[in-house]
């Protein structure tokens, strides 16, 4: 009995202990939050099913980062309970991640992963701009990040404005600062002061001349050509640029598949000058989130150029076997002779909702048929219960109106007969 309940007790002994590094929250910690501490926090929801999935995964991140020494606290609350809470931070979905830092609330829009949200706390919760004094701390940086933003020189107005643009953008990308003796010698600048980003093997320049620095930080910080998931497609759909798409099997891919994923990556290489200020490349591995998008099972392997800013994406109207056909598709998505589909108009949401709903329900129902008849009609039976009741309260208030209308004539007789009682 003893060997057994050993086991049982360390296990209880260690969920205590990790979840000594978790505070739960409430509407008091407006008044007690002291204003230099720095605080992740999780909204959930009881009832959320991705929030019991976070659970164990936000525990084990408060150990991580009290055992590394950070000085980041790591919070979670209870949205439903602590509403005022809840709604100083603008809680609109579960689970919302949240850093508070200096006063100003960073949103955490990445995947719930412990790496994500570990990648987060330290981008976020360390120095605004990180200072690398040498040369081994500038590589060491460089093989960390496949995308780099590096101001180089002294104090300037554009340090100004890349200070500025770091303390917006510091939720996506790192942000660093050196002198130009501690780059290597192989990058060679045009002036001082400058901001220059490192990635995909090469380096380019920001030209104060035909940019805005924030417009041209949010459209480079990504790599030109990556592997592309849902979390990042969403975040493309805010820099403004198309992304082109070699959508590919999740597991084993075809031979179709990796000739799709070389031709992509060698035009994004190859004529990088010519569309990287309106493309990003790339691949996706399933179509899921694609079939949602064009409301129908889209081909694997094919490609796509989609559109987040408005929903849209653009189709090949032909085969797409060479580096020809793949250029001629995407000068025909810039010059317009490509139509672009679907669009964000009250139509397109209204079919949108109905094909996710269908597309939510299907498993349900071939799954288990008796609940998704049940999740299908009770909505329903409610909505038509709804309106039962509100015709049967008009029904009643026409009739109480009636009733209170008939009797006025009897009573202005009563009156008469009344004052002519008096008079008499």
């Amino acid at each position: 009995m003893s060997a057994v309940r050993l086991p049982v007790l360390l296990s209880v002994l260690l969920l205590l202990s990790v979840s000594a590094f978790v505070e739960e929250l409430d509407d008091s910690f407006k008044e007690t939050r002291q204003p230099d501490d720095i605080w992740l926090i999780q909204f959930y929801a009881p009832w959320c099913v991705m929030c019991k999935q976070l659970d164990p995964v936000w525990h084990q991140i408060g150990s991580e980062l009290r055992s590394l020494g950070s000085l980041i606290n790591v919070g979670q609350s209870d949205a439903t309970v602590s509403t005022g809470l809840a709604s100083e931070f603008r809680v609109r979905g579960y689970p919302t991640i949240v850093m508070l830092k200096n006063h100003l609330q960073y949103n955490y829009v990445g995947p719930r992963t412990r790496d994500g949200i570990m990648d987060f706390a330290d981008r976020v919760g360390g120095p605004l701009i990180r200072s690398l004094s040498s040369l081994q701390l500038f590589q060491h940086a460089m093989s960390r990040h496949d995308v780099m933003f590096v101001y180089v020189g002294a104090t300037s107005s554009l340090k100004g404005n890349y200070t500025s643009a770091a303390e917006e953008m510091i939720v996506h990308t790192f942000f660093f600062s050196t002198s130009r003796n501690v780059l290597p010698k192989a990058v060679s600048l045009p002036s001082l002061p400058a901001v220059v980003v490192f990635k995909d093997g090469r380096y380019f320049t920001f030209d104060e001349e035909r940019d805005d620095l924030k417009s041209w930080i949010n459209r480079e910080r990504f790599p030109n050509y990556c592997r592309i998931d849902s979390y990042t497609l969403y975040a493309m759909g805010d820099s403004g640029k198309l992304v082109m798409l070699a959508l590919v099997e999740e597991t084993r891919l075809s031979e179709q598949s990796v000739r799709y994923k070389h031709l992509v990556e060698k035009v994004a290489a190859e004529h990088r000058e010519t569309y990287s200020r309106h493309f990003y490349f790339g691949f996706m591995e399933g179509s899921d989130y694609i079939n949602g998008l064009v409301m129908s099972d889209v081909i694997v392997p094919s490609f796509i150029v989609v559109n987040l800013s408005i929903d849209g994406y653009f189709l090949p109207g032909g085969p797409m076997e060479t580096e020809r056909h793949l250029l001629d598709f995407l000068n025909g998505v810039l010059d317009g002779s490509i139509q672009c589909q679907g669009g964000n108009s009250i139509a397109q949401r209204a079919r949108r909702f109905l094909y996710d709903t269908r597309a939510t329900l299907a498993p349900v129902f071939s799954q288990a048929p008796l609940l998704g008849c049940f999740l299908l009609c009770f909505p329903l039976a409610v909505a038509v219960s709804f309106c039962f009741l509100c015709v049967k309260v008009r029904v009643a208030m026409r009739d109480e109106d009636a009733d209170g209308v008939e009797p006025s004539a009897p009573s202005q007789q009563r009156k008469k007969k009344l004052s002519e009682k008096k008079s008499n």
